[in-house]
């Protein structure tokens, strides 16, 4: 008896994934990341100038967010994944040559367009292109590792930064950051693309029409389009003020980094185990998020470091859930309109986490940071109880055609 052996790997799967597991951590190697705040602040700007920053790269990313996923379906993908970090690399370089508010808030317009060029086209190129290597199934796990990566960069910048800053100060900083985003344009290029993009007049409203006709049409890519936003908005937001929930836990200021990338461990390793992930089905994501949300409530209250494991492990499923909610709604929806409904949910993400913002800062007025954590650990026992008792839906058959074909899943 002979045993047959294993398989080779395909080795256009491996260009794909190598090539974006390197344009995820590129992108997200931006050294400015933990200091641009105090390029600001050293340039005279005050706490005033500085949030309305923010809130101008905010709004840019909820503007061009849909916009950017139909100019992703009309175009070329590839395409907008170099363009992106380019805008991106210019918004830098303005800071560092001509550091001001006018020049800042052009920064932040261009940086906010960069990402939200590359939001919806990436998942859907990868999407496509393993669809077409008949290994779609893998989808979950690749992109887990890639935001994975993704992490690990952001982790090594905060590693980084200090030291360029104390040898080189602010444009080195910058200067590094820049490079980071010409070498992610790079790497785009390196992208695998095999769909033709639309033609004719018509074909930069065609894939909203489109797209929007599906989500009407179908009640199980309306619930996965909700779910991504539901999963991903709140544990996101609340990334923005793991500093203070450290530090009400009595520790040192200096001891705040080291409890932090415990926090990002936990996240890192979600989005590697999100791809076993996929074998738990609806009631394991339905538990994955109650589970998580618990882990969170009970972390946070205890107002202890040694809590901090729980936020880190709550943090972790979080991540796994938000990539399982995409790679479910990539299932679901059809290839014309791939990147219009992924920016679509990427909108509601981004409305989403304005309202936490919001919530956050109305309750973290009259109370601990871990009390405002805990209330928002409500909203993932609310989705978890909606995902498990989803009405079922019957198991359809692929759909095939030019661009590829989705299985319809069990549940809504």
């Amino acid at each position: 008896m002979t045993s047959t052996p294993p398989r080779a790997p395909d080795p256009r799967v491996r260009r794909l994934t190598t090539t974006l597991y390197g344009y995820a951590f590129l992108e997200d190697f931006v050294l400015l990341y933990p200091v641009y705040a105090l390029l600001f602040s050293d340039t005279g700007l005050t706490v005033w100038q500085i949030s309305s920053l923010f809130a101008l790269w905010s709004v840019t990313g909820v503007l061009l967010e849909v916009p950017s996923g139909v100019w992703a379906d009309a175009v070329s993908r590839r395409l907008l994944l170099r363009l992106g970090p380019l805008l991106t690399a210019a918004g830098f370089a303005l800071w560092i040559l001509v550091p001001s508010y006018g020049a800042f808030a052009a920064g932040f317009v261009l940086w906010g367009a960069g990402g939200a060029l590359a939001s919806g086209a990436l998942e859907a190129l990868v999407h496509d292109e393993l669809e077409r290597l008949d290994a779609a199934g893998r989808y979950a796990r690749i992109m887990g590792r890639a935001r994975a990566a993704g992490l690990a960069a952001v982790m090594a910048a905060m590693a980084l930064a200090g030291p360029v800053l104390d040898r080189g100060g602010h444009t080195a900083v910058g200067a590094a950051s820049v490079l980071a985003c010409l070498l992610t344009a790079a790497t785009a290029l390196r992208f695998p693309e095999h769909r033709s993009p639309a033609a004719g007049p018509r074909r930069w409203t065609a894939p909203l029409r489109t797209g929007l006709a599906e989500a009407r049409a179908d009640r199980s890519v309306r619930g996965a389009l909700l779910l991504v936003p539901a999963v991903g908005a709140v544990w996101g937001a609340l990334d923005e003020y793991t500093p203070l929930l450290v530090r009400d836990t009595g520790v040192a200021d200096g001891t705040v980094p080291h409890l932090l990338l415990l926090i990002w461990a936990g996240a890192t390793a979600g989005s590697l185990l999100a791809g076993e992930g996929e074998r738990l089905g609806t009631n394991g994501l339905a538990a994955l998020l109650a589970g998580a949300g618990l882990a969170l409530a009970a972390g946070t209250l205890t107002g202890t470091p040694a809590g901090l494991v729980l936020v880190a492990l709550a943090f972790g499923g979080f991540q796994a859930a938000t990539v399982l909610a995409d790679a479910r709604l990539q299932r679901r929806i059809g290839d014309t309109g791939r990147a219009t409904l992924t920016s679509l949910a990427g909108l509601g993400t981004e409305l989403a986490t304005v309202v936490v913002f919001g919530g956050y800062a109305l309750i973290a007025s009259h109370s601990p940071h871990g009390t405002a954590f805990a209330v928002f650990a409500v909203p993932y026992l609310v989705t978890a109880a909606l995902v498990a008792g989803a009405p079922r839906v019957p198991r359809a058959g692929a759909r095939e055609g030019a661009a590829g074909r989705r299985a319809a899943e069990d549940t809504t």
